[in-house]
């Protein structure tokens, strides 16, 4: 399984960088740089809260849910994205989830294919 572990009850990657067990590169908040970059400014966004997948959120997480959509949009400007850039949620296997914490990937800096994969 190794260190992206996806069983419950095991650390992930995201909850390794909360606790600063691992170093990242922090943008704002809870905002750090891709590790394994898909654009040229690729970041992510996760809450301190982990949950596992979008699909298992639920009315009370309504509130976190747009704060994180806020971060992604202020940050996405603060790093000079005013031509777009793409929001990626992946949710399960088949959206090959690797890291089992909800997090937004925030892709721009370059035009980007579409269809995406």
């Amino acid at each position: 399984m190794g260190r992206w572990a996806r069983r419950s009850g095991q650390p992930t990657i995201f909850s390794k960088i909360i606790a600063r067990s691992v170093p990242a590169t922090i943008l704002e908040c809870l905002v750090f740089c891709d590790v394994v970059p898909q654009a040229p400014i690729h970041f992510l966004v996760i809450p301190k809260r982990p949950i596992p997948r979008i699909s298992r959120v639920g009315p009370q997480d309504a509130e976190l849910l747009g704060h994180l959509l806020l971060v992604a949009a202020r940050t996405a400007q603060a790093e000079g994205l005013a031509d777009g850039y793409r929001l990626v949620i992946n949710d399960g296997n088949h959206s090959t989830q690797s890291i089992y914490h909800l997090h937004l990937h925030v892709l721009g800096g370059q035009q980007l294919g579409w269809p995406p994969g």
